[in-house]
């Protein structure tokens, strides 16, 4: 392990020069972005794999081998997220509401670049979109003007805490709108990147979409969990295994054998728009049964988007997200009578979320 590491610090100490080095050939270029990809140098790989299509156009394998690199730079659920119509819907008409003519809006996250085209059209001055990768960011740009708003919408790459007031923001913005939230809601970042948007770059008087959010949970059967659960194997008894399964497991909000059974409960809420909570973050809460048996606890996550607007992926039969729920398995299963309270308890470090039940 510690000769891996040295080996990387050697590549990435000599980088720069082999770069010098391999002038203007593409094809070491793009070996070189595959390079960079391996060593931990992820933001070179796709300005080298840009600049080496640009030298080689007609080479297939740089073709190839650069589209590949520049795929791997992008999670797979940024085409889910723009698929989901509930949660685009939900962000318009939160938008439509809180913009007029010349808002200053920036867009933290801005991904393809959609919720800053939606401020553009529902009357927006300028937008300022935020994107930190800078592959997802150059191809914002490129959407920016080819839907006609390069007039009113300034891409910037790069993360919103190293944002520049003036140079980079002109100001202090009256809307700030965002979708960095995860499955437990936490997992980008969210609450310190909002709370130093809403403390440094949110105009007095402005507004956060969203401007908080809640970590849901309710008792609840997956009988689906048992297509993971290890049994027999060509024979042998591998229970033994189950020890090592992943918790929280993952389970879409519309799987047909995932049913709640007590009323929703908020485990944590947060304020987008003041300070971030101290971390570890632990709350409690009590969940009533109605009397079925149930084998764990589900999770999934509210936006409050505004006074007027909220977005909740909540489980059912019906859902649509992108977002999956969390599912938390008892090591036995709970046989309640209707009316028993079950106190749920847990912690977030600011990025992770453990759930639990208590007693």
């Amino acid at each position: 392990m510690n000769n891996k590491r040295g080996m990387k610090a050697v590549a990435r100490a000599g980088f720069e020069p082999m770069v010098e080095a391999a002038g203007r050939d593409g094809r070491k270029l793009a070996a070189l972005a595959g390079l960079a990809s391996k060593i931990g140098l992820r933001g070179r790989v796709f300005p080298l794999a840009t600049e080496a299509r640009a030298l080689a156009p007609d080479d297939g394998e740089v073709a190839a081998r650069t589209q590949q690199l520049i795929g791997q730079s992008v999670p797979r659920w940024h085409f889910n997220m723009l698929r989901d119509e509930p949660r685009n819907a939900a962000f318009d008409a939160a938008i439509r509401r809180a913009v007029t003519p010349g808002t200053h809006v920036l867009d933290i996250g801005a991904g393809s670049g959609l919720l800053s085209m939606m401020a553009a059209r529902a009357g927006a001055g300028r937008v300022v979109a935020c994107e930190e990768n800078p592959a997802i960011a150059d191809s914002a740009r490129r959407i920016v003007a080819a839907n006609g708003y390069a007039d009113r919408i300034r891409v910037v790459t790069g993360n919103s805490t190293e944002l520049d007031l003036e140079s980079d923001l002109e100001g202090r913005a009256d809307v700030i709108v965002s979708e960095i939230v995860s499955n437990n809601l936490l997992a980008e970042g969210v609450l310190n990147t909002l709370a130093d948007a809403a403390s440094r770059l949110l105009a007095p008087g402005g507004q956060m979409i969203p401007q908080g959010g809640a970590v849901m949970v309710a008792l609840a059967n997956w009988s689906g969990a048992a297509q993971t659960h290890m049994a027999e194997v060509a024979g042998f008894d591998l229970d033994g295994f189950n020890t090592l399964a992943q918790v929280p497991r993952n389970v879409a909000v519309s799987d047909a054998t995932l049913s709640l059974h007590s009323a929703p409960a908020a485990l944590l809420a947060f304020d987008f728009t003041g300070k971030a909570a101290r971390e570890p973050h632990r709350a409690e809460t009590t969940l009533v049964s109605d009397g079925t048996p149930v084998c764990g606890i589900v999770q999934w996550i509210r936006l409050d988007l505004d006074a007027e607007g909220t977005y909740e992926n909540r489980p059912g039969p019906a859902a649509k997200s992108h977002w999956g729920a969390q599912f938390y398995p008892f090591d036995t299963p709970l046989d309640l009578p209707a009316g028993t309270p079950v106190r749920i308890a847990g912690v977030h470090d600011g990025n992770q979320l453990l759930v639990w039940r208590e007693g």
